[in-house]
């Protein structure tokens, strides 16, 4: 494939598919691929969940950030996000100068469908998850939007195939061989 000589950034609600798609590009393009929760996790030696029990939300926005500036700093990886690290302007400025941002968008019912069992999700935990994403998607939503520079959907269509139409997007000067 070609070279990219900057990251590209998967964002989106809880559920989209950000690390499975992520992963799945990574390859696709030769790219290094970063999990920035798991990259919280693996720093913090703990679960997302007891970091929101310990610090609260905004302890690990903080957290977030931080992570966020690292993983950019390099460059040249595809990168999934938090569903939330949208949420600060910081985040927002690092996410737009670090390359091409990736909006993975999903309907509601497919994002249930997909992080109803899940415990690892502390801001779906211990309440209606319908109702959860549904006020997240409402105050969400129009930031993914804005901060997006191509917006994939992924709810009926296969990993393979969302893949493919990102680094077709992403990659404009593919070798033709």
């Amino acid at each position: 494939m070609k070279t990219l000589t900057s990251s590209v950034i998967l964002i989106g609600m809880p559920g989209s598919g950000k690390s499975t798609i992520g992963k799945n590009l990574a390859r696709l393009l030769s790219m290094p691929f970063v999990d920035l929760d798991q990259q919280i996790e693996e720093r913090c030696g703990v679960k997302i969940p007891i970091i929101f029990e310990i610090e609260g939300e905004a302890g690990f926005r903080k957290r977030e950030t931080t992570a966020l500036q690292e993983a950019l700093t390099n460059g040249n990886i595809v990168l999934a996000t938090g569903g939330g690290a949208v949420l600060s302007d910081v985040n927002r400025e690092l996410l737009s100068r670090a390359g091409q941002v990736v909006y993975l968008k999903a309907s509601v019912e497919e994002l249930h469908r997909r992080t109803s069992k899940d415990r690892n999700r502390p801001l779906l935990a211990g309440v209606d998850t319908r109702q959860r994403l549904i006020e997240l998607m409402a105050a969400r939503a129009s930031i993914y939007e804005s901060v997006a520079n191509i917006t994939v959907e992924t709810g009926a269509t296969n990993i393979s195939s969302v893949t493919q139409k990102i680094a077709q997007q992403v990659s404009p000067c593919q070798d033709p061989s």
